[in-house]
């Protein structure tokens, strides 16, 4: 199939598209002007979540009639499904060019108390994508694996599980004609479980900020960017790529003291949690020889060699790139926190 450089006209899934990278990516695609996709569908399990994102689509306060029986309008579309059922799954792509793949265990100790379960949604789930469009010979073009910098080095099942995931995708580009590659990313400010919103609610409260050790540090960036870099693999990459956002790190002690500001409060330290690193690789040193600087990207090459594209190439880094280097300040942290978010912005003013 021809390279995907724009999604204007394509039909665009989006799995888990209910979840904090999903709906900013919903968003982005349907901010898209002329270059707004024929049509986008969320494919999540959770009714209420997509419930409530169809009215804001709709720009409606209540659930009227029109609404609890209209479920889609000609741009943006919703389906209830699982990954890890394979007929829904596949029902789903068939009118997909694009599948954008962000459905996910991602809580590090969830995946640790129900590591089945972390199975069963990110490895089957990238399994049953693969499987769905090589048996049903489904014409999508295209499909980009949304993973995390814990599965670089993982210690715990959520990385262990999106590391399978990346490998999956990326071999199924031996014997396809879709587009495999994935993005890898750490963590998102004010997303959904995260750090952020937990200092916030502690700081609002009065409370002692929990950190777990003074020691530990991790690599900080928007949602924004986190679709920028999305949209990037699949409009700028190859196929088998890996695509890695250069963006800052900090120490999550820095963070909590950023929060704080001026008021009164203590750090309190808490204790390393089950599965937690206390420091986030993005790119190990196993992959360095073989990854390459594309703008404001790394991108790793195909770890399968047929999968990479002939000629040489000049390799970005000499060591792995690590959450532990380079720490930004803790007035530096402040002035990313206030132009990454607009409650978060407002919370430091």
């Amino acid at each position: 199939m021809e390279r995907i450089k724009s999604l204007k006209g394509k039909r665009v899934l989006v799995t888990g598209g209910t979840g904090s990278l999903g709906k900013s990516l919903v968003n982005r695609l349907l901010k898209g002007g002329s270059e707004t996709p024929e049509s986008i569908t969320v494919f999540s399990r959770d009714e209420a979540k997509q419930h409530y994102m169809r009215l804001d689509y709709l720009q409606k306060g209540a659930a009227t009639d029109d609404v609890i029986y209209q479920n889609s309008q000609d741009l943006l579309n919703f389906r209830i499904g699982d990954v890890r059922d394979y007929s829904a799954l596949v029902s789903a792509m068939r009118d997909a060019d694009v599948v954008f793949h962000a459905a996910a265990l991602k809580q590090v100790p969830s995946c640790e108390y129900f590591p089945s379960e972390a199975v069963a949604t990110n490895i089957s789930g990238a399994q049953n994508i693969v499987k769905g469009i090589r048996e049903n010979r489904l014409e999508v073009g295209a499909v980009v694996g949304i993973s995390t910098d814990k599965a670089c080095k993982p210690i715990n099942v959520m990385g262990m599980t999106k590391a399978l995931q990346e490998r999956i995708l990326i071999e199924a580009n031996r014997d396809s004609d879709t587009s495999f590659s994935c993005v890898r990313y750490g963590n998102v400010i004010a997303s959904r479980g995260s750090i952020i919103p937990l200092f916030v609610e502690q700081v609002r409260e009065g409370r002692n900020v929990t950190v777990t050790m003074a020691e530990m540090t991790r690599f900080l960036l928007s949602l924004e960017k986190a679709v920028d870099t999305v949209l990037a693999a699949l409009l700028e990459g190859n196929r088998g790529e890996t695509y890695v956002p250069k963006v800052k790190s900090a120490k999550i002690v820095d963070l909590a003291k950023a929060m704080i500001g001026d008021r009164e409060l203590e750090i309190e330290l808490t204790g390393i949690r089950p599965g937690e690193k206390i420091h986030e690789i993005m790119v190990s040193e196993e992959e360095c020889f073989r990854t390459i600087e594309r703008g404001e990207y790394y991108v790793i090459l195909p770890v399968l060699p047929e999968l990479r594209k002939e000629g040489d190439f000049n390799p970005a880094l000499e060591s792995e790139y690590s959450s532990q280097d380079d720490n930004i300040s803790v007035d530096e942290l402040k002035a990313l926190l206030a132009s990454a978010s607009g409650e978060i912005a407002d919370f430091l003013r």
